[in-house]
């Protein structure tokens, strides 16, 4: 109520919330799962009740994004995230404890390592199995409140430390919105996230659920491939990197998107000191840079 107020206060509505956890008990299927997803319930009416329209969530195993340099130098002068197969290869969550940015994930090693081993028992059947029911339990009460749910895909959408990702293409999405059809069962397009696997054409897969009315928000990133897996997080514009985000938004726009828009992580610049992956002026020369496409699109 309070952020509600003070973005009010600035002329800025506060309508979307991002990353209402969802519960390793509910991803993995366990005897705790319906009092975790009752206490999801529970935390939708109460978002409701302050004006959310959009929860964006993710169903990643064990961890959320991963990156294996969090300060990787560009010829520019910035500093970004990056991730390298081979330095992924060198990391062994079981036996080194990791910790990335916007990650709220407490559990020691000894304890990831028995869940990576439940995962890694559980397979993709089983965790396509276990949204399929966590799906089918909230979003009805997420319509009743008027809570659109939009989850975010994989990122990046590779096999990491031998968990299965079960949202990390077109075909995907395809299927989780097919799981149970309703308007309040929807997506955060990533451009960043989907636009990491060679195998993602994101502008295709923009217009496909666009036309479906099934983006509920974007996050709207690029990123440069520095070979076939490896890449870099970098500027925002089309030239910067390997992504086309002028084809990207095109699509939204003639798809018929009027959800929700931001720019997505931000290198540090101008010397600026801050958490990873979130800096500030690039993140704000970006919503300039995409503001100005939409423009452009759409006029």
């Amino acid at each position: 109520e309070k952020i509600r107020k003070d973005a009010a206060g600035h002329g800025l509505a506060f309508e979307v919330v991002e990353g209402l956890p969802v519960h390793e008990s509910i991803k993995l299927g366990d005897s705790s799962r319906d009092h975790y997803i009752e206490n999801y319930i529970k935390n939708l009416r109460l978002l409701s009740g302050c004006g959310i329209r959009v929860v964006c969530y993710n169903f990643m195993p064990v961890f959320g994004w991963i990156r294996t340099n969090l300060d990787r130098h560009l010829q520019d002068g910035s500093r970004t995230l990056a991730f390298c197969e081979k330095e992924l290869k060198e990391i062994d969550p079981t036996k080194k404890e990791l910790n990335l940015p916007g990650w709220s994930f407490s559990s020691r090693k000894e304890e990831i390592a028995s869940l990576i081993e439940r995962y890694r028992v559980l397979g993709t059947r089983g965790m396509w199995r276990n949204l399929q029911y966590f799906l089918e339990a909230v979003v009805p009460e997420a319509q009743k409140n008027g809570i659109a749910l939009a989850i975010h895909p994989d990122d990046p959408p590779l096999p990491v430390f031998g968990l299965p990702r079960i949202v990390s293409s077109g075909e995907d999405l395809g299927r989780l919105t097919s799981l149970v059809d309703s308007p309040f069962n929807g997506i955060t397009l990533c451009t960043g996230s989907l636009g990491s696997g060679r195998h993602n054409d994101v502008a295709k897969i923009a217009y496909r659920f666009a036309s479906e009315g099934k983006i509920k928000f974007v996050h709207a990133r690029n990123v440069l491939f520095e070979n076939r897996l490896d890449f870099v997080e970098v500027g925002h514009q089309t030239e910067s990197g390997s992504l086309n985000m002028a084809e990207i938004l095109t699509a939204l726009y003639h798809g018929g998107f009027d959800g929700y828009l931001r720019s997505d992580h931000g290198r540090m610049v101008w010397d600026e000191q801050g958490r990873p992956g979130y800096g500030l002026y690039d993140r704000a020369m970006g919503i300039t840079y995409l503001e100005g496409l939409w423009e452009g699109i759409s006029t």
